[in-house]
């Protein structure tokens, strides 16, 4: 930019350019040496006489001989906010001098920058926004060569800000804390003053204002109210008596914002009536006299025009509406199941409406008969029921799949068969939930040599299909590999070639015990990984013989005549237990082929008396926990506590594992993710499985019960969720608890008479 002096006109000749002679225009250098053969990154800041190195920062130094960190770094996006107020006075109101405003003041602390917003309010009538945008604001004379600061800033203290007197009566917890630490004591809220000016705006300063009369009728306050509410009726129109008319399928929308009423036809099944629009939305006049004669709808009516010019001209309005003819239009109450609407001549009956439109007439006019009408008979129906019929196919002919065949019997070009996309997307894969069903399978054969051998049959949700696998034994002959692939399996016993679909194995056929027979090869399941058994326990009413109550109640009748012998016989004498093969042996005798494994182990799993005991206690985890802290050096329970307790301000001593997890891992405690895990598996919670955070705090801090150090383990092995293989449940059974699900002691007691306990 060229330099001028100021006392010299700005014009051509008067103004002179530095760049004028000068011969070196290269900017400076970024990198220096600051030592022999040391050549690192520079900064060109301004010098600080407390450095070590003067006006120039090298990365290269370690940390502690340079510079502290400047301002806008420390305090980037750390903002302090308070609640404030001013009075702004009124000079044409009447009833209230002054109104109060509330604003909010923005300190930055990177830079020391005041903003002050005030916050939108619906209807306030006054323009809000950005009061004073973001800049350093000077004090009032006479210390304006100062500028405020944030010790200027408190609860119940007054600050002026260009002219303006603002009111601080709060601010919000993070400005509460940082004040606090920084010496700073910041007093209890104080309460917002009231506003006469919002008060005259209410409801009771309204009632005494006098009000000019008012002839336009106001339809804001129905359209705030019934916004996007509808009431949406079913009916029929019958032309079928004219030519080429038909019988008409209508949905009726009245819409309660403004009264006014839509008509859609709904398209018939077979597609020879779209579905067009009846109707345009408008208000439905009850009796129809033609067309409306120009200006006859209008609002208002305009009497007289006096003047030859537009700027003279006047208008007087007929406040009275002499001229206005009255018209009934249709409103909610016309519209009655079995009520006749007339639709500008055309006749249509209501027979049905939703759900949500009788919860609207049974709260508004005490409707409770909604029974539709009987319609009349549709002389196309026969028709439309013809050309609706299934598609008979003919026979498959054994070429390709079923699906292929009958895809190229219903269009000329060939295309691939449809899929369910629907139940794809529900039993896809999910993360950790394969939705696939394994069972262990045994083949049964004439030859001995397939009897021993073992297959995985797995059962694919998404698609129904099956893929065989076998796990051959060592020096068995056979090979580990796939024995069937992935495909529909079709149930043996039907005919093959016809038209109707073949029937496939489903999920209902998959259980232990039940026998398949594939491609002639006949397979009976002998076991289901944790993950099956689980599935099918959780979505038992798909599978009822995983559903323990079904189970027990086909248990229970069979008990019933022999309930007595059977716990006499039963009945465990040294532990409370029985074995699976004891009570599967008793329950098969009495049940017969009625009675599956899969039912068996739906059982066992249900009443399973199987004792685990980890490897780790809780004890052990909390040795190896501190032994990790005093290797680490580290010693800051006071700071986690307190983390903890600002995450609970009610004091509830509860927190969810999330949150708890989350703060260790921000407080940095020296431990592996693993032992964290597993040291929140050790914490005690409450029934909706959150945390008593106390007991997690007595757990970290050493001074409370200390324990001896232990030797350091690998923790990501030795902790490790699957390094501890829980036993399958079901090898010994509650006796007691079975017993007391079947429930039979007591029909017994009153039926029979007392029973004798052993």
């Amino acid at each position: 930019m060229a330099a001028r002096c100021t006392d010299l006109p700005l014009l051509p000749g008067y103004s002179f350019d530095p760049k004028i002679g000068r011969k070196k225009f290269n900017k400076e250098n970024v990198f220096d040496y600051i030592g022999p053969g040391n050549r690192a990154l520079i900064e060109k800041v301004t010098p600080n006489l407390f450095g070590p190195l003067g006006d120039r920062y090298p990365s290269l130094y370690p940390r502690g001989e340079v510079p502290e960190i400047p301002a806008w770094i420390a305090y980037d996006k750390q903002i302090l906010r308070f609640d404030a107020f001013f009075r702004e006075t009124l000079q044409e109101f009447r009833g209230g001098h002054y109104l109060i405003r509330k604003v909010r003041i923005y300190f930055f602390l990177e830079d020391g920058t005041v903003q002050v917003a005030e916050p939108k309010t619906d209807n306030s009538g006054i323009l809000q926004g950005t009061v004073i945008s973001r800049q350093r604001i000077r004090l009032p004379a006479p210390m304006d060569a100062n500028f405020y600061d944030i010790t200027d800033f408190n609860v119940g203290r007054e600050v002026e800000f260009y002219g303006r007197v603002f009111k601080i009566v709060d601010c919000d917890k993070f400005t509460r804390v940082f004040l606090n630490r920084v010496g700073i004591s910041v007093p209890d809220p104080i309460p917002m003053p009231d506003d006469p000016y919002m008060k005259m705006r209410s409801k009771e300063g309204e009632a005494s204002l006098p009000k000019k009369p008012n002839r336009k009728v106001d339809k804001l306050g129905q359209f705030l109210a019934n916004d996007q509410k509808v009431l949406r009726f079913y009916g029929y129109w019958d032309d079928q008596e004219t030519q080429f008319g038909y019988f008409h399928n209508l949905e009726i929308h009245f819409y309660l914002a403004d009264d006014t009423i839509e008509i859609k036809e709904l398209p018939d099944s077979a597609g020879s009536h779209t579905g067009f629009m009846f109707l345009s939305r408008e208000k439905l006049p009850k009796v129809s006299h033609g067309l409306p004669a120009p200006g006859a709808q209008d609002t208002s009516i305009l009497l007289n025009v006096l003047g030859e010019k537009a700027s003279e001209m006047r208008y007087l309005n007929d406040a009275l509406n002499c001229g206005k003819e009255d018209v009934a239009y249709y409103m909610d109450n016309d519209l009655t199941i079995g009520g006749v609407i007339n639709v500008y001549g055309r006749k249509v009956v209501l027979t049905d409406c939703d759900e949500y439109t009788k919860q609207y007439y049974m709260a508004k006019y005490g409707v409770n008969d909604f029974t539709p009408p009987e319609k009349p008979e549709d002389r196309d129906a026969a028709t439309e029921d013809m050309l609706s019929k299934k598609r008979e196919l003919p026979p498959w002919n054994g070429y390709g799949t079923y699906e292929d065949s009958a895809q190229n019997c219903i269009s000329l070009e060939p295309k691939g068969p449809k899929r369910d996309f629907t139940k794809f997307l529900k039993l896809d894969r999910i993360g950790m939930d394969s939705h696939i069903l394994r069972f262990a399978a045994r083949m049964i054969s004439k030859i001995p040599e397939n009897c021993t051998r073992k297959f995985i049959i797995n059962y694919y949700l998404n698609d129904d299909t099956l893929s065989v696998f076998e796990i051959a034994e060592r020096n068995s002959g056979f090979a580990t590999n796939q024995f069937l692939g992935r495909g529909p399996v079709m149930l043996p016993g039907q005919a093959i070639f016809v038209s109707d679909p073949p029937k496939n194995y489903t999920a209902q056929h998959m259980y232990i015990g039940a026998t398949l027979l594939i491609n002639s090869f006949k397979f009976v399941l002998v076991d289901a990984d944790e993950y099956a058994l689980r599935y099918m326990e959780i979505n038992s009413n798909e599978f009822p013989k995983s559903d323990i109550n079904i189970v027990m109640d086909k248990v229970r009748q069979a008990l019933k005549p022999i309930y007595k012998d059977f716990v006499a016989e039963n009945l465990p004498v040294e532990t409370p237990v029985i074995t699976y093969e004891k009570l599967r042996d008793k329950i098969c005798k009495i049940l017969g082929k009625d009675f599956t494994e899969h039912e068996m182990v739906t059982i066992s799993r249900a009443f399973s008396a199987n004792c685990f005991k980890p490897r780790y206690s809780r004890e052990d985890i909390r040795a190896i926990t501190l032994t990790e802290l005093k290797r680490q050096l580290w010693d800051d329970i006071e700071r986690v506590t307190e983390y903890f307790k600002a995450r609970d301000p009610c004091r509830t001593g509860i927190l969810p594992r999330k949150e708890c997890y989350t703060l260790l891992r921000a407080c940095r405690l020296p431990l592996d993710k693993v032992l964290i895990e597993r040291i929140l598996d050790e914490m005690k919670k409450d029934e909706n499985c959150n945390i008593y955070y106390n007991d997690l705090l007595d757990f970290l801090n050493r001074e409370k019960c200390g324990m001896i150090d232990v030797i350091p383990i690998n923790i990501k092995n030795e902790l490790w969720f699957d390094s501890e293989r829980v036993p399958r449940a079901g090898s010994l059974i509650d006796w007691c608890a079975f017993n007391k699900f079947l429930d039979l002691e007591k029909t017994f007691q009153e039926g029979i008479g007392p029973i004798e306990h052993h």
